[in-house]
């Protein structure tokens, strides 16, 4: 659920070290690579880019080692282009399907942020209104206190509350299948102490969005993927991208597998089975590098927001830890991270057990999203291992706006 991509991406990528887990380098090769840059919608003839795309995704499965790369890059003129590089199942040797579904991860969180701002917008929830005027009695706990962390604090990670994901263990394979209620993940952040006075700094924490997603749900009177699909997905028309229901643990669509590993540096092994729930208003979502675009480039162009709903939206705050580069800001539910070519990059990224993601949208029209599948702990035995395999990403996504 976690979306911390790390240090600046101003040195070239050969420069920087990379480590490779063994293991995993063999069960890509062995089942064999492949590369594509599918030509969809008529996508601008730009040899040089492409190439530098192409060869980003094949170094993220040969050199970082994930099992898979793909990737959706749109131009200013709308026109798009994919890319799939490795396996899409290290037992089948399958190719990896073009623009493949996978698990968002805290991707889920611009789109959740953004149904709280349609409410705002319709009158209905105030942001600097305490989350506790929504949801009385719920938030308290160890120096938690409900009226005196607003709805602003959630949605910008700057509430103080704890993380609950640290309780729900090291080991993805021991909860794939545990079914969590909103609840259940609240209930483990709130027998943490608070990390911090609300309003005091900016600390990335996944219970934020789990209670905003409660909060669409008090608000409306209606189940929180019931709204989101008919406020953001149905309306944009991302038709690969749906809310899983309650205990559903599969990916209904072409998808390329998901890997984990046990500990950092352990043997891959398949965990696409997996009961989302752990993520919910998070992390939950299924969607593709293309609806993914879509969205962030829908949501600059004012096509799911009021002008001063985005501007709140937009409105940052410093990114004090593991930035992807120097002057990274936060929103509500929104980075904004500048690129080498001088632009910025709105967007997100997520991490969920079998699949990693990053990108977004800028202002001038383009896009691009970058997916593994796989973690940067999974693939990397050691954290500088991690912190450059999950560079990398960020760094092609850099390279698919910029060059």
């Amino acid at each position: 659920m976690s979306a911390r991509p790390a240090a600046t991406p101003s040195q070239p990528k050969k420069q920087r070290g990379r480590v490779l887990s063994a293991v995993a380098a063999l069960a890509v090769l062995g089942g064999g690579l492949a590369v594509t840059g599918s030509l969809a919608y008529g996508a601008p003839d730009r040899p040089g880019h492409r190439d530098a795309v192409r060869q980003g995704a094949k170094d993220l499965v040969r050199e970082d080692g994930f099992p898979a790369a793909l990737a959706a890059v749109e131009g200013r003129d709308g026109r798009t282009r994919d890319y799939t590089a490795g396996t899409g199942d290290l037992e089948t040797g399958a190719s990896v399907p073009v623009n493949g579904q996978v698990r968002a991860g805290s991707n889920t969180k611009a789109l959740t942020a953004a149904v709280v701002l349609q409410l705002v917008g319709e009158g209905k929830v105030e942001l600097d209104e305490p989350i506790g005027t929504y949801l009385p009695g719920l938030v308290h706990g160890d120096g938690v206190d409900g009226s005196r962390i607003t709805v602003r604090n959630l949605l910008q990670h700057t509430s103080g509350l704890p993380d609950y994901v640290p309780a729900l263990g090291t080991d993805p394979f021991e909860v794939r299948d545990t079914y969590y209620g909103p609840r259940d993940l609240v209930d483990l952040a709130l027998s943490q102490e608070a990390a911090f006075e609300p309003g005091a700094k900016w600390q990335y924490s996944n219970t934020n969005y789990v209670l905003a997603g409660l909060l669409v749900e008090k608000v409306t009177g209606r189940p929180f993927g019931e709204e989101l699909t008919r406020r953001i997905i149905r309306p944009l028309g991302l038709k690969d991208t749906y809310w899983p229901s309650a205990g559903e643990r599969g990916i209904r669509g072409a998808h390329p597998k998901g890997y984990a590993a046990a500990t950092p540096g352990a043997p891959l092994e398949d965990i696409t089975r997996l009961d989302p729930s752990q993520a919910w208003s998070a992390g939950q979502l299924v969607t593709t590098p293309r609806d993914l675009n879509r969205f962030f480039s829908a949501l600059l162009g004012g096509e799911i927001l009021g002008a001063a709903e985005l501007k709140e939206m937009k409105t940052t705050v410093p990114v004090t830890e593991n930035a992807p580069a120097p002057g990274t800001g936060y929103g509500l539910g929104l980075f904004r991270t500048p690129l080498s070519c001088g632009v910025e990059l709105w967007g997100h990224g997520g991490s969920i057990h079998g699949y990693e993601t990053y990108g977004g949208a800028t202002q001038d029209g383009r896009a691009a999203t970058v997916a593994t599948t796989a973690l940067s702990s999974s693939v990397a035995a050691d954290p500088a291992g991690m912190t450059a395999a999950h560079q990398h990403v960020f760094d092609l996504v850099d390279t698919a706006v910029c060059e």
